[in-house]
């Protein structure tokens, strides 16, 4: 974008209209006079790009190896009592080492630029015994489980049993002729 715009400068320095700049690289009227003014105003270094959008970061890159080498070392090292990483903890961490304040819902936005994604842990019991587990699947759960019972038809019905005596559409054999009344 940049080039283009320094090549209308290029252009309007040499005495061509907005109209065949507009016309020559593929942009509305509106921007090549944009772009005339900006010219006529600062010369070329008026069509420069403008830079970076939005608000600087507010961690230097050298903070934000520190920050990263000390998440790598673990919650533990830094402190903390368990082994997880949350964000109001990466917070402190972040704050104890740059004096820089985020906002904990604000950090994952830190940590992704880090290449770090989110990783939630399995939520089971500390008292969890797997071989007991294993053992009442295989015994206690195939006796209570569910199963057909044999040839017994059931009803598409919730209030009704099914009939022996109905049959499917889909049974093999010839279908049954009922009685009209």
């Amino acid at each position: 974008m940049e080039a283009r715009r320094l090549r209308a400068a290029a252009m309007f320095a040499r005495g061509e209209s907005q109209a065949a700049v507009a016309r020559a690289l593929e942009v509305t009227t509106a921007a090549a006079n944009h772009w005339h003014q900006a010219w006529a105003a600062k010369g070329p270094v008026g069509l420069k790009a403008a830079g970076r959008a939005g608000r600087k970061p507010r961690l230097t890159p050298a903070q934000l190896m520190r920050v990263e080498r000390a998440l790598r070392r673990g919650p533990r090292a830094q402190g903390f009592s368990t082994d997880l990483w949350t964000l109001p903890r990466v917070a402190q961490l972040i704050h104890r080492l740059t004096g820089v304040a985020h906002h904990p819902g604000h950090v994952w936005r830190v940590l992704r630029n880090l290449g770090w994604s989110l990783q939630r842990p399995a939520k089971q019991a500390r008292e969890r015994d797997e071989p007991a587990i294993a053992a009442w699947k295989t015994r206690r759960w195939a006796q209570l489980k569910k199963t057909p019972v044999g040839d017994t038809r059931g009803s598409s019905s919730r209030t009704k049993a099914g009939s022996p005596s109905t049959r499917s559409s889909a049974a093999p054999g010839p279908p049954v002729a009922r009685r009209r009344s």
